[in-house]
């Protein structure tokens, strides 16, 4: 297993310097951010980040994410020219090596917090969900919106795209997935490149939008539209765990047995209430998913690909982007590091 983290390019507070520090760490997961989405990643562009990454004796294990377009989850006739992009820049990335690509199909935004700096006991900060909270939000009015929208919408378009959704039924976001994935997977097939879904983020509808990549029985649905091990998941422990009906355990034995885990997210959350939960530090005793028991079922079931700390808590007066600190997931880091240890140690690696 391949320990990464995440790298959010120069503009990141946190260098690689620092990242390259981390006892066991080899991968670093980013991605382009200066590319308009749908458009084509330029080969030179992808390389140049490369370039610092190797400098710093490290290497690119996942690029998360390549978005996909509006267009293309809306089912619109210009989505074909966006799909068309999509593959491109996956050659541009097999090209540079670059093993694995992670994306979401997450209506309009991906991940929803009601708050980015909900305090804990101890005096730290993190990420947290309330459905009440957004159940009284009218997105259409104007008068509030959440901490992980996207901003780069004018009011107008998120207007005009949030109705779009908010009318399109579940089956027909199906059809639009499955229409993508048969375009593109045929492509990461030819060139060699693990695709990885992250799953919904919460796994359940956010404001009547539709979410379909949300439970076991929708990613084996999901899995079964193209049957190669290059169509796999994004396995997230905090997105599919925050809803106690996810059995994190078994879909991580699940899913790894079958090769189709493909990249780890390895976080923690505390569920406190119907759909409400906020996210705790990586340990098992602080959350509401068994770190330990996710390890060993990934670990027993032969998964050796790229795995990182997720989200963490902002600590130690620690400021920057809400969930991206350097510190506490740099502590997440040893916490994995050890968990693995001590399951290959007591005989849960594949074939001991």
């Amino acid at each position: 297993m391949k320990l990464s983290f995440r790298w959010y390019g120069e503009t990141d507070p946190v260098q690689l310097c620092q990242i390259r520090q981390i006892p066991g760490m080899k991968g670093i997961v980013t991605a382009l951010y200066d590319v308009p989405v749908g458009e084509v990643w330029p080969l030179d562009a992808i390389r140049a980040l490369q370039k610092p990454i190797e400098e710093a004796g490290l290497t690119i294990s996942v690029i998360e994410s390549v978005p996909v377009h509006e267009d293309i989850k809306m089912g619109l006739p210009s989505r074909d020219r966006y799909i068309e992009n999509y593959q491109q820049t996956l050659r541009n990335l097999a090209a540079a090596n670059v093993p694995v690509v992670c994306y979401n199909f997450m209506p309009l935004f991906d991940w929803v917090r009601t708050t980015l700096s909900y305090e804990l006991p101890d005096g730290s900060n993190t990420l947290a969900y309330d459905d009440a909270e957004i159940a009284q939000l009218d997105l259409l009015s104007g008068e509030g919106k959440l901490p992980a929208w996207n901003v780069s919408y004018t009011k107008d378009e998120l207007h005009r795209l949030y109705k779009i959704f908010r009318d399109m039924s579940e089956e027909t976001l199906w059809e639009n997935l499955t229409y993508f994935l048969q375009a593109i997977m045929p492509v990461a097939d030819e060139v060699g490149i693990k695709m990885a879904i992250h799953p919904d983020d919460p796994p359940w509808s956010v404001l009547q939008l539709p979410r379909i990549v949300t439970n076991r029985a929708n990613l084996d649905r999901l899995l079964a539209i193209h049957d190669s091990p290059n169509h796999g998941l994004c396995l997230c422990t905090g997105s599919l765990g925050c809803n106690p009906a996810n059995d994190i355990v078994e879909m991580a034995r699940h899913f790894a047995a079958q090769g189709r885990v493909n990249f780890v997210h390895m976080r923690n959350v505390k569920v406190v209430g119907e759909r409400s939960f906020y996210e705790s530090g990586h340990l098992s005793e602080t959350g509401s998913v068994d770190m330990y028991q996710v390890m060993q079922a990934l670990r027993q079931s032969g998964f050796d690909g790229p795995f990182r700390p997720d989200h963490g808590r902002m600590i130690w007066e620690e400021t920057g982007n809400p969930g991206y600190g350097l510190y506490d997931r740099a502590l997440g880091a040893a916490y994995l590091n050890g968990l693995l240890e001590a399951v290959d140690k007591q005989g849960g690696k594949a074939g001991v």
